[in-house]
């Protein structure tokens, strides 16, 4: 967790990496049953072989570096009021973004009436607690992105 003088851009996560293996252990970390979650490398858009990913595919994480430039433009063109349709939270926070992408697609599969979590459980009572908040409100709650439970889960990977 921050201490008082430090930010939230201060703090750094451990990476997740860019293999469905881990991104596997992550969300089973949290608790979501494996028979019904399973992340899986698209190795390129052609038909045969998109083929090759089991359906349904309720969330794609589409991975590419970002430059100044680009990390400028989307500074520049940031919403400030997302669609009440799209389940969205800043990343304020080091290495995070596989983390926080993963929690976007759960945030967002939920909305479509895919059950990510079981009721009364950490993942429950965050995106019930953030689902109307704005994407940087949500990061600088005191919630799931401060949480040691996440951290304990992103560490024994």
């Amino acid at each position: 967790m921050a201490t008082p003088h430090e930010s939230p851009s201060d703090k750094r996560w451990l990476p997740l990496e860019a293999n469905p293996d881990v991104m596997n252990q992550f969300l089973w970390g949290l608790g979501l049953p494996p028979a019904e979650f399973e992340c899986f490398d698209a190795y390129r858009f052609e038909d045969e072989l998109l083929e090759m990913v089991p359906k349904p595919v309720p969330a794609v994480l589409f991975l590419f570096p970002i430059t100044p430039q680009e990390e400028r433009i989307q500074q520049e063109t940031y919403m400030k009021e997302p669609s009440s349709n799209v389940y969205f939270m800043k990343q304020t926070v080091g290495n995070a973004c596989g983390t926080i992408a993963l929690l976007h697609a759960l945030g967002n599969i939920r909305s479509h009436g895919c059950r990510v979590h079981a009721d009364g459980s950490y993942l429950h009572r965050f995106f019930k607690s953030t689902s109307n908040m704005d994407p940087l409100r949500i990061t600088h709650s005191n919630s799931l992105l401060n949480s040691l439970w996440l951290l304990n889960v992103i560490e024994n990977l």
